[in-house]
């Protein structure tokens, strides 16, 4: 490394914006359109290109390959955007695309992400804070991750499915459906199973916040009428935020159906 901890061996293109402090290793290779934030490293053979903005203190390791088109053959060319929120910990061989025009032309990732080894972000993805994606699961173009998500290794999630903040989804698992918020999904063909009670509790979620989520999923799952009018009426009945999240997930604007209780 030379005193402003850019390896002789790495390629910086002119017009990249490297922040205070950066370490880049040997063999990477910075597009022109690339800022990276304060204290970012890239470890060795990283692949920063597109217009990609990565925040502070993030680290990413040796061949992940980030910002690079969509995998869409309907992209054009068109100038779409990559951005990563700080501390982000992106492992080995992760692939992230920027966006495309009939997306919106951004993909997002938040702040505190951890994305293991072999994961793929898909254009148009967003996905919030604290998330993890564990080995070689793929988020598919258009999803919505909230916060506090995590999706088990070797996962699919099938593009426009938003998952809702603090639901967890099992290893070796295809999520075609919507996730409502703190369920918990399981089964080769996703089904929602329960919620997310280890996760709350780690998060110290309160008791009775607990007991009223462990009401409402009883609710979603047994009660009368359409997925939607039981949650409405359960909206109508609580004064617990954590099920008015589920509320809000469940009657918001959605491309896809939803994953029901005891239903793929």
């Amino acid at each position: 490394m030379n005193s402003s901890g850019i390896h002789p061996g790495a390629i910086i293109e002119e017009g990249a914006q490297i922040g205070a402090g950066c370490v880049i290793g040997p063999f990477c290779h910075v597009g022109p359109d690339v800022k990276l934030g304060d204290g970012v490293t890239l470890k060795s053979h990283v692949v920063v290109t597109g217009d990609t903005s990565i925040g502070a203190d993030s680290t990413i390791y040796s061949f992940a390959c980030i910002g690079e088109i969509p995998q869409d053959l309907k992209f054009q060319g068109e100038k779409t955007r990559l951005e990563i929120g700080a501390r982000a910990r992106i492992r080995e061989h992760v692939t992230i695309n920027t966006g495309t025009a009939g997306g919106g032309g951004l993909t997002q990732v938040g702040d505190d992400c951890l994305l293991m080894a072999g994961c793929h972000v898909a254009h148009d993805v967003r996905v919030g804070n604290r998330v993890i994606v564990v080995n070689n699961a793929a988020l598919a173009g258009h999803c919505v991750v909230e916060d506090d998500v995590i999706i088990g290794g070797l996962s699919g999630v099938h593009q426009f499915v938003r998952i809702g903040r603090g639901a967890i989804v099992g290893a070796v698992t295809m999520v075609t459906n919507d996730v409502i918020p703190y369920g918990l999904v399981q089964a080769p063909r996703g089904v929602l199973d329960g919620l997310n009670l280890v996760g709350l509790k780690r998060r110290g979620v309160g008791r009775a916040d607990i007991t009223a989520l462990r009401a409402a999923f009883q609710m979603l799952a047994q009660g009368e009428g359409t997925f939607q009018e039981r949650a409405r009426r359960m909206g109508a009945e609580t004064d617990s935020d954590f099920v008015a999240h589920i509320v809000e997930f469940v009657t918001g604007a959605s491309d896809r159906s939803f994953l029901t209780p005891g239903q793929g």
